[in-house]
């Protein structure tokens, strides 16, 4: 007779999600003091990003993760400060945030800070955050091109000083003022029709954010955190 202690310990056991012990915030982009963002003909930056970002909540939770956004509603006002210490307090493995673009060119691109930058006084990031930011962002945006492929133009990997605000103070405000790695993610260039149409669709809105999804797990497959 197979006691039930002997059965248990014969059991197949369950591999934990791959997202198990990682902490990641979300950040769908403005309102801030940068104001509520750009718009195409029909839809809204504050619309996209909000939708998206509930989605990629949701399918990081699937995979384990603990996750956080760092509003509670489309419409609430955080400054770029503020947003950064969700992730700072949390103690987030990394904060993903989620941006639309007004561009004369197509597709996605994503951003990390390379370099310290000073805002109101303050400067950062560490040179500890601005390594890993460009390991993850290395791996993230090779991912998501990965899964974005024949969908959007890819724009490629950028740093932080490849945008008007990082040009000017070395880095963007939320990348400054964080202690933990972060990424930038212009999703579509709202203000190209083509890419306005695409992301209208909710299922093409649930696919970007099952990308990003992919793209945070092949992160934290790559570098996994300790736990």
């Amino acid at each position: 007779m197979i006691l039930p202690l002997a059965l248990a310990l014969m059991a197949p056991q369950s591999a934990p999600p791959p997202l198990a012990g990682v902490k990641i915030v979300v950040d769908p982009g403005h309102p801030s003091e940068n104001g509520v963002g750009t718009r195409g003909q029909t839809l809204t930056e504050l619309e996209v990003c909000w939708k998206v970002g509930l989605s990629l909540k949701e399918y990081l939770r699937r995979r384990g993760a603990e996750v956080k956004l760092t509003k509670a509603t489309q419409n609430q006002v955080v400054t770029n400060r503020a947003r950064a210490e969700v992730g700072n307090t949390f103690g987030a493995n990394y904060v993903v945030r989620l941006h639309c673009d007004a561009a004369s060119e197509r597709g996605f691109a994503t951003f990390y800070p390379a370099r310290t930058g000073t805002v109101n006084g303050v400067t950062g990031p560490s040179a500890a955050v601005l390594a890993k930011s460009k390991e993850y962002a290395q791996v993230f945006h090779s991912a998501l091109a990965e899964s974005l492929e024949g969908e959007l133009s890819d724009r490629g990997l950028r740093t932080e000083q490849q945008t008007a605000v990082g040009a000017r103070q070395g880095a963007l405000s939320g990348s400054i003022h964080s202690r933990v790695p972060v990424v930038l993610v212009e999703m579509v260039v709202l203000t190209q029709r083509a890419d306005e149409q695409w992301m209208s669709s909710r299922q093409n809105q649930l696919k970007y954010a099952e990308a990003l999804a992919k793209a945070v797990e092949k992160v934290f497959s790559t570098f996994p955190v300790s736990r």
